[in-house]
């Protein structure tokens, strides 16, 4: 099953929530919303479907696709090897993965309210170093809603509700200022996630899985329809159940909740060729490029760089007396 959310252009600003059923979309029965299914869980749905699977629906070409869900939370791993030894060779001028890196498939969270849906054009900040990030995102789900603590890697994997495409779009210029702080990343982040075009739900991708339960599907990046980057998801450190079981330790998963692989190896972003090539080759991103990923069981995703937007100035710290009494 694919399950999205789109508009018309004759409908005004309507959302509709439903299944994209060959090359058609068919709104869910009882007007419910995609989080509604995804708290219901996948068995649900697919009862859902049963119910509307012979409607005439809409033709796709008719509807604009919108961002598949509006996430209760998006978490961001760094699960693959080949990604970090690029990068951190343009960070800190050799290739190094450190020793912490493999013992937990780190996250950081960015922001729900910033999600772009597809051919949605991204705003960036002001920045010499745009970049993207080729992922693939797992989108929780469950029966009833409950959110889940302390997951099994096999109990995470039963509230997997399914995967979309992901791209985090990047300032990787404001991005290393902020870390050098050893905070974050923010601001260098947060201004755009893209995700779509729509969820595939697990069971489409089960034949996928490999002999140790990796999702063995290929991802591929072009810019303009040039070929950057491709590499298979199951490259990553750790299958993407375990990633959803270390996000739910002493703390929740819940449905709606999103998490990123983390960039794919061999070219999944322009930072890790930059560390490898040792100068921006490729060029940083420019108003006007395409960004446009493909990934195998799941579909396309592409967007646009728009115009930057300048945020207004803030003045810096102001070094204080540190005094402790008025």
């Amino acid at each position: 099953m694919r399950i999205a959310r789109w508009s018309s252009p004759t409908a005004g600003a309507i959302v509709h929530d439903g299944f994209v059923i060959g090359d058609r979309v068919v709104s869910f029965p009882d007007a419910l919303t995609v989080a509604e299914v995804l708290a219901r869980g996948r068995d649900a749905a697919r009862g859902l479907y049963e119910r509307v699977s012979a409607d005439a629906g809409t033709p796709l070409a008719d509807v604009q696709l919108l961002a598949p869900l509006v996430p209760a939370s998006i978490r961001d791993f760094v699960a693959f090897e080949e990604h970090v030894e690029g990068v951190s060779a343009g960070v800190e001028g050799k290739s190094d993965v450190a020793p912490e890196w493999y013992q937990a498939p780190t996250f950081y969270f960015t922001n729900p309210h910033t999600v772009l849906g597809p051919d949605e054009p991204v705003a960036p900040p002001v920045t010499a170093r745009l970049d993207f990030e080729l992922e693939v995102a797992v989108v929780v789900g469950g029966a009833g809603g409950i959110g889940e603590s302390n997951l099994t890697p096999e109990d995470a994997a039963s509230v997997i509700f399914g995967y979309t495409i992901m791209n985090d779009w990047s300032a990787r210029d404001l991005q290393g200022r902020e870390m050098k702080v050893r905070l974050g990343p923010a601001k260098g982040k947060d201004f755009g996630t893209s995700l779509g075009p729509w969820i595939v739900t697990a069971d489409e991708l089960e034949p996928y899985l490999d002999a140790d339960g990796f999702l063995a599907i290929r991802a591929e990046v072009y810019v303009n329809d040039e070929p950057i980057g491709e590499d298979l998801v199951s490259n990553m450190g750790w299958p993407l159940p375990e990633l959803v079981a270390y996000a739910s330790r002493n703390s929740r998963v819940v449905p709606g909740d999103v998490l990123g692989s983390g960039t794919v190896g061999n070219g999944g972003c322009l930072g890790e060729l930059w560390g490898r090539n040792g100068a921006l080759t490729p060029p940083p991103l420019q108003t006007g490029d395409i960004v446009r990923m493909v990934v195998e069981g799941i579909g396309e995703l592409a967007g646009a760089v728009g115009a930057p937007v300048a945020a207004p100035e803030l003045p810096a710290a102001r070094r204080r007396p540190r005094t402790r009494r008025r």
